[in-house]
């Protein structure tokens, strides 16, 4: 788990690819200090698993399904990435719980000044924006965001200076894609109640056909 709060700015080194999937090398500093193998350490928001580090960075195996949805097929040698390493419990909590899974991209489509804040706006398809709402949180390339406006093609986000110094999002152009991971207890709500109307048309289904054939002396 991840709290969406980017520990340090990274850099790909090096990019092996393998048919549908890749290795990637990642040069960083600051967490390294206390990788192990096997650690998982969120990269633009996607959770990968250390297979080699050194002082300088780590490696990393991304396999296809990661590739078909999330940017790491558009990254180079150079292209830098939002680096978090996995939340601790007795953490704090100063984003919001997330998976680093990622569920699609979305688009940079505008971005405007507003005294020391920066307005970001992001395209998004509409099986993403179902689960966006104002004031609710989103991660953008692994950052921890709150939504400040939303509709069903685009939705916004105001960046503190901070957060323009220590992340990737500001300095990303127009037309750039990013990946989107929504809140994941507006997924599980729509889960549950998806299963609880099915459950509920079933059953009354049921009681509706025997009851039917108790009133026609067919029971």
């Amino acid at each position: 788990m991840f709290t969406g709060l980017i520990e340090e700015i990274g850099s790909i080194k090096s990019i092996q690819s393998g048919g549908k999937s890749i290795r990637l090398t990642i040069a960083a500093r600051t967490i390294m200090d206390d990788v192990k193998l096997g650690d998982s350490i969120a990269t633009n928001g996607i959770c990968l698993t250390v297979v080699a580090f050194n002082s300088t960075g780590f490696s990393a195996d991304v396999m296809p399904e990661t590739m078909s949805r999330t940017n790491f097929g558009l990254l180079g040698a150079g292209s830098r990435v939002n680096l978090e390493r996995a939340l601790r419990l007795g953490d704090r909590m100063g984003g919001h719980m997330l998976s680093g899974h990622v569920d699609g991209l979305g688009e940079v489509v505008s971005k405007e000044h507003d005294d020391n804040a920066i307005w970001v706006c992001i395209a998004a398809p509409k099986n993403i924006l179902k689960y966006i709402v104002e004031k609710g949180s989103i991660a953008i390339d692994g950052i921890s965001l709150t939504v400040a406006y939303v509709d069903d093609k685009i939705f916004k986000v105001s960046i503190i200076p901070l957060t323009q110094e220590d992340t990737t999002l500001t300095s990303k152009k127009i037309g750039a894609k990013v990946n989107l991971e929504c809140d994941m207890t507006a997924k599980y709500i729509e889960k549950f109640m998806f299963h609880k109307e099915e459950e509920n048309a079933k059953a009354d289904k049921k009681d509706i056909s025997m009851n039917f054939l108790r009133e026609n002396g067919f029971v």
